[in-house]
């Protein structure tokens, strides 16, 4: 099956969970390769089998290769314990599940696969270069471009909304949630990736030091009853994907970043990943 095909098949099976994000209201029916919503608005899946629903193009910094190394990192699984963790939290019975700024798609993906399809994932980015890589994962997840501001789903449409390292809008989080819905947020503690930081930066920039006090802050005045639970580990950096790992995070971007040798990038044998869930319920 072609990935147009398999992606408007997805669509089609949960078409009640879906809104236009011109007039807010809901999709009536699949013609040919187009939705057509309540008020005559159309929107194509194009030849990558995602829907585009934003109302502009969208910017991002975020570009092909940065997510082609973070997918590398990710498939020797980076993540894989954080993943693990988060299924912990989900119910045995299928979830309808919303990955907020999936980026490449490959957590999603883990997710998916630790869960054995049961469910119905959505995965989306305001990223066109990520979200044409996550179309290419072998998962039954259905992935888009959204506004992050402007959710393109009716209320009470999700059991569970999921945000691995991107911003949140608690607003619209609460608003596609289902009643007592959850939602877990993923946020990096002060020794996430600690080794990598300190070589870039030394001890001479705010990167040298990460603090998530604002953060967890917000998150607590949403949902005052918040679990928040410390994921703490190392992970062995194989050689051949040292170059990635710095690759594949905008801490390399900073303004008083060094430029590392080999042999600097050579003491990079391990890293550490520091990171708290956000477990709080609607």
């Amino acid at each position: 099956m072609k990935k147009i095909e398999r992606a408007e098949n997805l669509v089609q099976s949960h078409l009640e969970l879906f809104q236009c994000p011109v007039c807010h209201h809901r999709y009536l029916n699949l013609t040919g390769n187009s939705l057509v919503c309540e008020k005559g608005h159309t929107i194509d899946f194009n030849r990558h089998g995602y829907l585009h629903f934003l109302n502009t193009q969208g910017t991002t910094e975020y570009d092909r290769a940065m997510f082609i190394s973070r997918r590398k990192l990710l498939s020797a699984g980076l993540f894989k314990p954080i993943i693990e963790r988060v299924n912990q939290f989900l119910p045995a019975t299928p979830q309808t599940i919303l990955d907020v700024g999936t980026g490449e798609g490959t957590p999603l993906a883990q997710l998916a696969l630790l869960r054995k399809d049961r469910d119905f994932y959505v995965g989306f980015d305001i990223s066109k270069p990520g979200i044409t890589l996550a179309t290419q994962l072998d998962t039954k997840a259905f992935f888009c471009i959204a506004d992050l501001r402007q959710l393109p789903f009716v209320d009470q449409s999700f059991d569970t909304v999921l945000e691995l390292f991107s911003p949140s809008d608690y607003r619209e989080f609460n608003r596609v949630l289902k009643e007592d819905g959850l939602l877990i947020k993923v946020i990096p503690n002060a020794d996430y990736l600690l080794e990598l930081r300190h070589l870039l930066y030394g001890n001479k920039d705010q990167h040298y030091h990460y603090d998530n006090s604002k953060v967890l802050e917000l998150f607590k005045k949403h949902y005052p009853d918040a679990q928040v639970i410390r994921v703490r580990y190392q992970f062995d950096l194989p050689k051949e994907l040292i170059t990635d790992m710095v690759k594949m995070t905008p801490m390399s971007w900073g303004k008083n970043v060094q430029h590392l040798t080999d042999d600097e990038l050579a003491k990079l044998h391990s890293i550490t990943v520091d990171v708290s869930l956000l477990v709080g319920r609607k």
